[in-house]
């Protein structure tokens, strides 16, 4: 499982998840950052690092926040 970055990270784009993930699994896809499905390794050390709270584990993406989960997908071509 993967972890999801959502809509709060849209123009923000803060670093902190990206100097805490031990395998540099979060990848700049323009507006913001994507979390690359076969490279995480599901640690968690992401989540508390962002400063607006968009990161989270796939199976508790919120509600209305599911469409993030598709797009991650799409954009490693997984």
């Amino acid at each position: 499982m993967t972890h999801i970055i959502t809509s709060p990270c849209i123009g923000t784009k803060d670093q902190a998840c990206t100097e805490v993930c031990p395998v540099e699994c979060i990848y700049d896809a323009g507006e913001m950052y994507l979390i690359h499905p076969d490279e995480c390794i599901d640690c968690g050390a992401c989540v508390p690092a962002c400063p607006v709270s968009a990161i989270f584990p796939e199976e508790d993406v919120p509600a209305g926040e599911e469409s993030f989960i598709a797009r991650n997908y799409e954009f490693f071509g997984a």
